[in-house]
């Protein structure tokens, strides 16, 4: 009987030593591996100085790459609690969103403040790949891999995460007398920089866009002299192939005061043929900013394409949700099997509880569902019930 009580109480004391938290491992022992200098820099990461290497890594094995504990952006956060909270907030920069804190702070040590990874710029470029490195004149911050001097690097306010917005951020350098003596007889107040030029670089002097409007190449007077201002139908007097576009049921111009062409064209200069303001994935981000977040959110959707251009007409559409034709037209772009051996669609299939033709879309969103291939219900039964009522 006492043998047998003194087995339950060494299978307790072995069983609690092995659920136990592992005690901190000293650097010296990882050291014996690992050299010593590459953890040393003019700033260290405070679990390194206080050599517990094992607050992040697990010694023995562990589901992630690193032998990390645990997810990343997990592990970062148990400690940096107000980032957490700050970082929910507001347009994310994409490697805070996927939790990358590692693509932009070293982990251990840096030369720069905050563990920026020494050559930040470097690391920018990894990511904007199509961003060219230099150009024929170069804005001084952007040549000299200055990103954060104009842009936040974790979250902001607007779809460019700039420090603030363009004009102020531009005038925290160029002083008003200086861009007075630039602008002779600028018609007003000197405002949107960016309407005629690019903050990182241009092929022209003074950073000019590098394709110019034709009416501001040859003078001001083509527009600023139409009657009622610059007005949209200004626009359309030389635009006439968008007219129809700009007139049809669905349009990118019904829920805009004003001039709409302006909302994505520069009216001054660019760096396309479509003068566009920006990249054109950031233009469709600013107003449909609910439709992206939700995409982002979403378990099953679509893989990314570049430009939604490809599945959306720009300007307008008579087909819903301004469908470069119907669901079928613009899927069988890439998916050119697609209803030859699957569901049944096309002009002669109706969608009974609608009285529409059946399309791809009719049962897949693909901008993002909870349900597997984007499917707008759960494919098992709930998806086909809502037509097929009756067995």
């Amino acid at each position: 009987m006492i043998v047998r009580q003194l087995f339950f109480s060494l299978v307790l004391v072995l069983g609690f030593s092995v659920l136990a938290p592992v005690p901190a491992l000293s650097a010296e022992v990882c050291f014996q591996c690992h050299d010593a200098k590459q953890f040393q820099a003019r700033y260290v990461h405070e679990p390194v100085t206080a050599s517990r290497c094992a607050t992040c890594h697990n010694p023995h094995v562990a589901r992630y790459q690193g032998l990390l504990r645990s997810r990343e952006d997990i592990l970062c956060y148990s400690c940096h609690k107000k980032q957490k909270t700050d970082f929910r907030q507001g347009i994310i920069h994409e490697p805070v969103s996927r939790g990358q804190c590692s693509v932009c702070h070293a982990p251990h040590a840096s030369n720069r403040q905050a563990l920026v990874r020494d050559n930040l710029a470097e690391d920018c470029f990894g990511c904007h790949k199509t961003l060219p490195r230099e150009f024929k004149n170069t804005h001084k911050p952007f040549a000299d891999g200055q990103c954060i001097s104009c842009h936040r690097p974790h979250r902001a306010d607007n779809l460019e995460l700039l420090n603030r917005e363009p004009d102020g951020l531009c005038r925290s350098c160029h002083e008003a007398p200086q861009l007075a003596e630039s602008h002779k007889n600028y018609p007003g107040k000197i405002t949107d920089c960016l309407s005629c030029h690019n903050p990182h670089g241009s092929e022209r002097p003074a950073l000019v866009r590098d394709v110019l409007h034709k009416p501001y190449e040859e003078g001001c007077a083509t527009c600023h002299n139409t009657p009622g201002g610059n007005t949209m139908a200004a626009c359309l007097t030389c635009h006439e192939n968008v007219k129809s576009q700009m007139y049809a049921p669905h349009n990118h111009m019904t829920l805009h005061e004003g001039n709409s062409c302006l909302n994505c064209h520069s009216p001054h200069a660019g760096n396309d043929k479509a003068l566009l303001k920006g990249p054109e994935r950031l233009l469709c981000a600013a107003c449909h900013e609910e439709t992206l977040a939700g995409y982002k959110k979403s378990k099953s959707k679509h893989p990314p394409v570049k430009k939604c251009s490809q599945c959306h007409q720009s300007h307008g559409a008579t087909d819903l949700a301004m469908l470069r034709g119907n669901g079928n037209d613009v899927c069988v772009q890439c998916h050119e099997d697609q209803g030859k051996f699957t569901h049944p669609v096309g002009p002669e299939v109706l969608d009974s509880h609608t009285g529409q033709m059946v399309t791809c879309v009719s049962c897949h969103n693909p901008m993002g569902t909870e349900y597997k291939y984007h499917l707008i219900e759960e494919g098992k039964k709930a998806l086909c019930v809502l037509c097929h009522k009756t067995y």
